[in-house]
């Protein structure tokens, strides 16, 4: 049954709002200022930002019922950071269709691409919230399973975890990690109870994994925090790291996940890892057959998942 448009117009209103408050002025190149009592940023800071009049833009976050075209949303996505799903909703709300599907997470800056790719051979990725994969380097691409094989909606580490087999199979620990997950993505469900791509994902995992089903029933819950992991790497063997997360911002959201190696030996293992994607990929473009990303020199990011392909050498965006 269709929502209608009184609805929908109050549902834009409100994801607006939560997404302008949950931004700090830096995070989007502009001074804080003195005296700032809104949180996030203010009404016309957005409307500056997307190139759209203060006046309509506070219509539209009043559910107003006024015309919203597709290029005003685009440019409120971009000013708003919003990653893939984010977008999608957006438009979704607003009965619009995207000009640009699949287009890059403006929360995965070129910058951060960079610092993915000189963190290397350390795996490393962006990923919100909901635990998508937004970006990712190449080791890290490969520490588990082959990301670049699997659909957008899958790049997920919740989902992986309880329904994938290779990368159950690289998760040594996987009878403890997997309750640990299942706490975690309820502690930050918490701020997202009415938000569709919350549920429809947890709707998806309880169809697909009775082990979900279980957990997730049991209404646990865990605090963010890093672990040493030990993962076995089809490719290269045992791997031992140091899980931590870093927060691209003031609010839970965004984050950089890296895997620091704990000794010697796991130093060898990515550096080995890091050479046979590298080696599989250059010979696959030599021979003039690429697969997955690597075939096309775009960068990507189109996020919990497909991606139109970087160059060798570059962060893979999701």
């Amino acid at each position: 049954m269709t929502a209608a448009p009184e609805t929908r117009r109050h549902e834009l209103a409100a994801f607006l709002r939560s997404r302008r408050e949950r931004i700090t002025p830096e995070q989007v190149g502009l001074p804080r200022g003195r005296r700032r009592r809104t949180p996030g940023l203010r009404r016309e800071e957005v409307a500056h930002l997307s190139a759209v009049g203060v006046t309509w833009y506070t219509w539209l976050e009043q559910a107003r019922d006024i015309q919203v075209s597709p290029q005003v949303l685009d440019a409120l996505a971009d000013a708003l950071l919003l990653d893939p799903t984010e977008r999608n909703h957006l438009f979704a709300l607003a009965g619009r269709a995207d000009p640009h599907p699949g287009a890059p997470s403006s929360a995965v800056t070129p910058a951060l691409r960079t610092l993915l790719e000189q963190l290397e051979p350390v795996p490393a990725a962006v990923q919100n919230s909901r635990f998508d994969f937004l970006a990712y380097n190449r080791t890290f691409g490969h520490l588990f399973c082959d990301l670049d094989a699997r659909p957008r909606e899958d790049r997920n580490s919740l989902w992986l975890a309880f329904t994938d087999e290779d990368f159950r199979a690289a998760a040594t620990d996987l009878p403890d990690l997997l309750p640990i997950l299942a706490g975690k993505f309820r502690a930050s469900m918490a701020e997202h109870l009415a938000e569709p791509a919350w549920k429809a994902l947890v709707q998806r995992l309880e169809a697909a994994s009775p082990e979900f089903r279980e957990i997730w029933a049991r209404h646990d819950v865990v605090a963010p925090g890093g672990r040493t992991k030990v993962i076995h790497n089809a490719h290269v063997g045992l791997l031992r790291f140091e899980h931590t997360n870093l927060w691209l911002g003031p609010n839970p959201g965004p984050h950089l996940v890296t895997y620091l190696p704990v000794d010697a030996e796991t130093r060898a293992g990515i550096a080995r890892l890091l050479d046979v994607v590298a080696g599989a990929r250059d010979g696959a473009a030599g021979r003039g057959t690429a697969t997955g990303p690597a075939a096309s020199p775009a960068p990507v990011d189109a996020g919990p998942a497909a991606r139109i392909a970087a160059p060798a050498g570059a962060a893979r965006g999701l």
